[in-house]
């Protein structure tokens, strides 16, 4: 996510200052907001940047996340087991391999120029954050555990989750969704991305992370997508490299803040979270729910100018109050639940550039030389607002 803009004459739209650039951009509909952190020395971005890029096709699972440079140049790809890194024309410069966890969505943080993504190994009940030092990755076949490109920050409030035995037997049942325990259905993380904090316009990026949650139709207590926050500006006291063999617990052992979304039970939670200064919306994707009494939307924005509000977190065994997240009051109404949606793709990869414009992940499988692969692929959308989807494809 590239969200710095030069600093512009401002002008008033709904109550709103909004830097004129952006007023020429922003579709009907919605109203243009300032991004969360205008700077004077950031430049504009291209408005020719490329409306298709490949990123290859390896023998790995599905890609996950991307993330663009477009200062810089390059493409940072999760294919799930290694990180690709390509330049703007879909030209390979190196990549990052050996992984045996899931490496799901990524992030760059335009503080420190790293790339960071979620990394689950589940079997171990290790969270992590992977946090890739992106100068270094210069060549194919980079190794992560040994050549110094890659650290990670464990986070034990998602042990917690992860491990809660819900019904008390005594037993923890593994990584399974056809069970009571896990704490909110939480099955670990996936959705990455830094922004402000909720209900702020500006200051310190935060670096929130979206939990994975099972899909179970017979519990009430995982209709929520949980986020957790943190301020990563300190973490360079965690880091550690990894070892796979032997996984380090070194992280934060708080959070700061947990945030809860009701959007009714989705399968394995939001998949990418991606904040974008242009609406102020904080876009989670998801793979579409199977609940009865549900619309089960594919995907959903919370209001990131809305402050959380102290409510119940619903559905759960024992009364339980947290931090209530306000999804923004436009797209698909469900009058039953009262849930707001909408219908998009960019469960496999959504990144925003921060001026109205979207590259959107798609991928599917191939065979190359009778070997079996995963391609990926990025495409560049226009955000426009309507209902039922809220982008439009940018032609060449």
């Amino acid at each position: 996510m590239r969200g710095k803009f030069r600093t512009a004459k401002t002008a008033v739209v709904a109550g709103i200052a909004v830097p004129a650039l952006l007023l020429t951009a922003a579709p009907a509909g919605i109203a243009a907001t300032a991004p969360a952190e205008a700077s004077p020395a950031a430049k504009p971005l291209p408005s020719d940047l490329p409306t298709h890029i490949k990123g290859g096709a390896w023998p790995t699972s599905h890609v996950q996340g991307v993330t663009v440079d477009t200062e810089r140049g390059y493409v940072y790809w999760s294919f799930t087991q290694m990180l690709v890194k390509t330049d703007l024309d879909g030209n390979v410069v190196g990549t990052v391999e050996g992984l045996t966890g899931h490496l799901g969505d990524i992030d760059l943080n335009n503080r420190d120029g790293r790339v960071y993504g979620s990394l689950e190994y589940k079997a171990e009940e290790a969270f992590y954050i992977a946090i890739f030092d992106v100068d270094k990755i210069d060549r194919v076949g980079m190794d992560a555990e040994t050549d110094g490109v890659m650290t990670t920050v464990h986070l034990e409030e998602v042990v917690e989750d992860f491990t809660a035995d819900m019904n008390g037997d005594g037993v923890f049942d593994g990584d399974t969704a056809n069970t009571p325990d896990h704490r909110y259905g939480c099955s670990g993380i996936d959705g990455v991305s830094f922004g402000p904090e909720f209900g702020k316009r500006g200051g310190a990026q935060k670096l929130m992370v979206a939990y994975g949650v099972y899909s179970n139709t017979t519990r009430a207590d995982n209709d929520h997508q949980v986020v957790l926050e943190y301020d990563v500006r300190d973490w360079r006291r965690y880091e550690r490299p990894l070892s796979q063999a032997d996984p380090h617990r070194s992280g934060p052992k708080r959070t700061d803040g947990k945030y809860f979304a009701y959007t009714g039970n989705t399968t394995y939670g939001v998949q990418n979270l991606q904040y974008d200064p242009y609406t102020r919306n904080w876009i989670m994707a998801v793979y579409d729910g199977v609940k009865e009494g549900f619309p089960n939307y594919s995907f959903f924005t919370v209001d990131g100018s809305k402050k959380p509000v102290r409510g119940e977190i619903k559905g759960q065994a024992k009364p339980e109050k947290g931090k209530l997240l306000t999804l923004r009051d436009a797209g698909l109404n469900d009058p039953a639940t009262g849930l707001r949606g909408w219908e998009f793709h960019g469960n496999y990869g959504i990144d925003a550039l921060g001026d109205g414009r979207y590259y959107v992940a798609e991928g599917r499988a191939v065979t190359e030389d009778g070997v079996k692969k995963q391609e990926g692929e990025v495409y560049l959308w226009r955000w426009t607002g309507e209902t039922p989807t809220p982008f439009e494809r940018v032609e060449d």
